[in-house]
C-alpha cells in the first residue's frame, strides 16, 4: 500500500530540522579549530626486514609494482593449455567453441594466419589421403551464439565477390581460400565464442571450412601469424610461447604447454632477436635476421640474399611450427649437405634410403658411434641457437642404425631463386627449446629446454 502526507506536515517537519541544524552549527563552528591533524601509520604488505639493505629491495620492488600498475593497469594472468604432439609431426591444442561449446584438436601453425575448423555435416575431402568421415568436425547448428561474419565487415578481407561494389545490402557471408603447400581449404567466415577456463572471448572469427583438397590430417587450424585473424592477435596477447616435447610422431599423450601471455617484459633466460618487417606479399610469417649460419666450427658460404627477405618476397628464414622438417631452397641445401657430407665422411651413406624417401644425405651408423655436428644460427642482436644433431637428423623408428638429414629442398635444386623463404625452421629443430613469440616488442626468444 503507498503511503502519503499532507504539505503542512511536511512543511512543519522541514521547520524545525533546519532549526536544530543552524542552532549546532552555530556552536561546532565556533568550537572547531582551524585546522585538524591525523596520523600517518605506515602500512606494509609484509614485515619490514630488519636489515637495511633488504628492506631497502622491498622498497624499491613495492615502487616498481606501482609504476606498473600506473602504466599498465591490472596484468591478467597467462592462459595455459596442452599442447599434444602428432604422429604426422604437427602439435596441437584442444579449443573449444560455441554455445554449448564444442571441442576439437587444432594444429598449431605459426606460418598461417586463421583459425579454421572442418565444419558441417556436408564437409567434403577432395583427393584426401584421409577419409570425410574420419573427421571430427564443428557443427554450427547446435551453436546458439553463431552469427555468419558478412563481407560488407570491415574484418571481411576478401570483400563481396557476388554483388555489385555499390551494393549497400549485400546478403553475402564472408569466403575463404586458403592455400597449404599442396592442399588447400575453402568456407565461410564465423562469429563464434571461444571458451577457455578462465575467460570467453566473444565475436572470435572462425573459418567454417566446407570443402578440403589433398588434406593429410583430420585436425581443425589455429594460424598464429602476424594477420588480423590469426589466435594470438584476436586474443590480444602480448606474447605466447610453446616447448615441443617430442619428434617421435607417436601421437604420445604426454602433452607440453602452449601460454598466452598478457604481460609484458623480458622472460628470464631467453635470448631475443627482432622480428624483420614482413616483404608486403608476405604479412603472415615471422622472419629472423640470420647473420650466418655454421656447421659445427664451420661458417657456411651462403650468400646473404638468401638470409634476409627481398621487397619481392624471396629469401629471408621464417619460423614455422605447422612445417615438420624444414625447409632450405636449393642453392642453401647444396652449400649445407656439400659441408655435412664433408664432415660425416666416415660414416657408410645409405643411398636406397636416399632414394625411397627423397631426402638426404642418409647414413647408416650401425655399430657405429654416432657424432653429428651442431646446426647453428647466429640471429641479429647476439642471439645464438644451436640445434644438436640429433634434433635435425631424422632417425629410423625401426632399430636398423639408419638417420638422414630431413631438411626439405626444391626439386629443381640449382634454381638461383624460388618465391618465398629460403628457410624455415621447422617444429623439429624447435623441439626441447623454451621458443617465445612476442609480438609487443616484436622480437623472439628461446632458451635450451627439457620440454
Amino acid at each position: 500500500m503507498a503511503s502519503s502526507s499532507s504539505p503542512s506536515l511536511l512543511l512543519s517537519l522541514f521547520t524545525v530540522f533546519s532549526l536544530l541544524f543552524w542552532t549546532i552549527s552555530s556552536e561546532e563552528i565556533e568550537n572547531t579549530p582551524l585546522t585538524i591533524t591525523l596520523p600517518l601509520t605506515p602500512k606494509f604488505a609484509r614485515e619490514p626486514s630488519p636489515d637495511p639493505m633488504v628492506f631497502l629491495q622491498q622498497l624499491a620492488s613495492a615502487s616498481k609494482s606501482r609504476v606498473h600498475l600506473l602504466k599498465y593497469g591490472k596484468t591478467r594472468s597467462p592462459l595455459k593449455t596442452p599442447l599434444y604432439p602428432m604422429e604426422y609431426g604437427g602439435h596441437t591444442i584442444p579449443l573449444s567453441l560455441g554455445t554449448p561449446s564444442q571441442k576439437l584438436s587444432y594444429l598449431v601453425d605459426t606460418g598461417s594466419t586463421v583459425v579454421w575448423a572442418p565444419c558441417t555435416t556436408q564437409y567434403q575431402c577432395i583427393n584426401c589421403t584421409i577419409s570425410a568421415k574420419d573427421v571430427p568436425f564443428f557443427e554450427p547448428q547446435l551453436s546458439e551464439s553463431l552469427t555468419n561474419l558478412s563481407c560488407k565487415n570491415p574484418k571481411c578481407n576478401t570483400g563481396c565477390l557476388r554483388c555489385k561494389a555499390n551494393s549497400k545490402n549485400c546478403p553475402q557471408v564472408c569466403t575463404y581460400y586458403l592455400q597449404y603447400g599442396t592442399g588447400a581449404e575453402a568456407g565461410y567466415y564465423l562469429l563464434e565464442d571461444l571458451h577457455f577456463p578462465e575467460k570467453t572471448i566473444r565475436n572470435f572469427i572462425v573459418g567454417c571450412t566446407t570443402i578440403g583438397f589433398r588434406e593429410t590430417y583430420t585436425d581443425a587450424m589455429a594460424g598464429f601469424g602476424r594477420s588480423m585473424h590469426s589466435l594470438p592477435v584476436q586474443m590480444k596477447v602480448k606474447k605466447f610461447a610453446y616447448c615441443l616435447n617430442s619428434h617421435y610422431f607417436d601421437n604420445t599423450r604426454n602433452s607440453s604447454r602452449l601460454i598466452f601471455d598478457y604481460r609484458d617484459g623480458d622472460t628470464k633466460g631467453l635470448s631475443y632477436t627482432p622480428f624483420l618487417k614482413n616483404p608486403p606479399d608476405s604479412p603472415d610469417y615471422y622472419y629472423l635476421k640470420v647473420k650466418n649460419l655454421m656447421l659445427g666450427n664451420k661458417i657456411l658460404p651462403i650468400p646473404s640474399k638468401y638470409l634476409a627477405p627481398g621487397s619481392n618476397a624471396t629469401g629471408g628464414l621464417i619460423i614455422d611450427s605447422g612445417f615438420s622438417y624444414g625447409y632450405m631452397a636449393g642453392p642453401v641445401h647444396k652449400i649445407v649437405t656439400n659441408e655435412l657430407k664433408r664432415q660425416m665422411s666416415k660414416y657408410r651413406r645409405s643411398h636406397a634410403t636416399e632414394e625411397e624417401i627423397g631426402l638426404g644425405p642418409c647414413y647408416n651408423f650401425t655399430g657405429r658411434k654416432i657424432e653429428i655436428p651442431d646446426l647453428i644460427y647466429h640471429f641479429a642482436g647476439g642471439a645464438t641457437m644451436v640445434v644438436p644433431g640429433n634434433r635435425y637428423f631424422k632417425f629410423d623408428t625401426e632399430p636398423t642404425g639408419i638417420g638422414c638429414f630431413p631438411v626439405d629442398t626444391d626439386e629443381a635444386k640449382n634454381l638461383e631463386f624460388t618465391p618465398g623463404p629460403s628457410i624455415i625452421l621447422g617444429n623439429y629443430m624447435q623441439v626441447n627449446q623454451y621458443i617465445e613469440y612476442d609480438l609487443k616488442n616484436n622480437r623472439f626468444g628461446f632458451r635450451q629446454q627439457k620440454c
